[in-house]
């Protein structure tokens, strides 16, 4: 198992950004959460497989129809583990 925390930076809020990176963690079978942020990004807790959770942090990069990204910054995450995908 892996758990990772992104800091997704760029056109990421009010563009469906959350949601999207729901839809794709559940298809990858990757729990966690995506939370706005106050600074504008959005952060994503991913905990899964390894494959699972690497694929949906290259994803991060690409996010909904509307968002744009700049930078994705990710690092090992040691939180508490999430149950399914929350949106904060």
């Amino acid at each position: 198992m892996l758990a990772k925390r992104c800091l997704v930076a760029g056109h990421v809020q009010g563009v469906w950004y959350r949601d999207s990176t729901r839809r794709k963690a559940l298809q990858l079978g990757v729990s966690g959460r995506a939370n706005n942020l106050a600074d504008g990004r959005v952060e994503v807790i991913a905990c899964g497989e390894a494959e699972a959770v690497n694929a949906l942090c290259d994803w991060l990069w690409q996010g909904s129809d509307l968002s744009q990204v700049s930078d994705v910054e990710c690092e090992d995450y040691h939180g508490p583990k999430v149950e399914g995908f929350q949106i904060g």
